[in-house]
């Protein structure tokens, strides 16, 4: 539905010029929610300004639905207006001076050539869309009566209004308190399933992408990482850089031995076992990395376990959910997350299993 291919963008400044994409292609299949993650200055945000139509290119072409609304090589540049998009960005741009009424009817008042529709057409388009946010009560409230929450739900409202085939959004949730952002990134993924509308998505929080997307882009340095379903590219990815900016992860390094049945890392804390599903190369050098709730913990020593490795607890950090805990290891630092009902008190012995299969290696 949306295809980008070899998008390239670059700008100038004072000492040179900055690449914010070098050669960025993707598809995003029709009702996909499909969420661009990178850190500030990744170019997520350009990528998405680009298909919006509000950055122009150097280089590339997007089509939107088989149209083909950019190409560098075919001369061929639609204007923002003309493209059958939805946009909501981070700082909602809600109109202060206007009514909910006035900034949500404002893309069918002032940016649809051809027939104009009537008064009561109109407002009866704006009810529909402020239903589908619950917003419709506040119709008639002037913009300066709202609430942050309300705010982005009338972004959202003026984003849909003209049924757009792709709905862009620009870290929409990035002002929001950390409650009200939960509420709003479950009523926005509802909303999207429920209308079958295909969402390009950017956001710099790791949280949002894999709660609310079914395909992750990692992007960084202007180029793609890695692409993957949240789940397979937070526990199976193949790169280190994107597997510690999902999050944390520990990364163990030494001589790799491979054989048909997996390989074999010697590290600092001593020989692991892993369970391998790349074609055996050549062995030397290599790493692996594992989350720290990849990690079993016991206070008495297990049998038969692989890559069994005793400890002594460093650090205890309470968060909640789970204890973010330091072990030392032979001599280096493990990050482990234990249950908050199964604490362990630092200076304590503690025995890590790493099971082979949620050892990843990566490059």
């Amino acid at each position: 539905m949306l295809k980008i291919d070899n998008l390239k963008k670059s700008y100038a400044v004072d000492d040179g010029t900055v690449e914010a994409l070098r050669g960025v292609s993707l598809e995003v299949s029709e009702g996909d929610f499909f969420t661009f993650l990178g850190p500030s200055g990744s170019g997520k945000s350009t990528a998405l300004r680009c298909v919006a139509g509000l950055e122009h290119p150097d280089e590339g072409e997007i089509f939107i639905g088989g149209q083909c609304f950019y190409s560098s090589k075919k001369g061929i540049l639609i204007p923002a207006n003309e493209r059958p998009i939805g946009v909501v960005f981070q700082s909602y741009a809600i109109w202060p001076h206007m009514s909910v009424f006035d900034n949500v009817s404002f893309p069918i008042v002032h940016g649809v050539k051809g027939r104009r529709s009537t008064k009561a057409e109109i407002r009866k388009t704006v009810i529909e869309a402020l239903d589908l946010v619950h917003m419709g009560e506040f119709i008639d409230r002037p913009a300066t009566q709202l609430s942050g929450g309300q705010q982005q739900r009338v972004a959202l409202a003026r984003a849909l209004i003209r049924k757009p085939r792709l709905l862009l959004l620009d870290e929409p949730l990035s002002n929001l308190d950390a409650q009200l952002r939960e509420v709003m990134r479950t009523e926005l993924k509802d909303l999207t399933r429920e209308l079958g509308i295909t969402s390009f998505f950017v956001t710099h929080d790791q949280l949002e992408a894999l709660a609310m997307s079914e395909w992750i882009g990692v992007i960084m340095d202007g180029k793609i990482a890695e692409i993957g379903r949240p789940a397979e590219i937070y526990t199976n990815t193949k790169s280190w850089q994107v597997a510690d900016f999902l999050g944390i992860s520990n990364r163990l390094e030494g001589q790799i031995t491979y054989s048909t049945d997996g390989a074999i890392l010697e590290t600092d804390i001593g020989t692991l076992s892993i369970v391998s599903d790349i074609s055996p190369p050549s062995s030397g050098q290599g790493a692996i990395t594992i989350r720290p709730e990849a990690i079993e913990c016991h206070r008495d020593k297990p049998n038969e376990l692989s890559n069994l490795f005793e400890g002594v607890v460093q650090r205890t950090t309470f968060l909640g959910t789970f204890i973010d805990t330091e072990v030392k290891v032979n001599g280096r630092n493990i990050r482990v997350s234990l249950s908050p009902y199964s604490a362990f008190s630092t200076g304590e012995n503690i025995f890590l299993s790493l099971p082979p299969e949620r050892c990843k290696i990566v490059h």
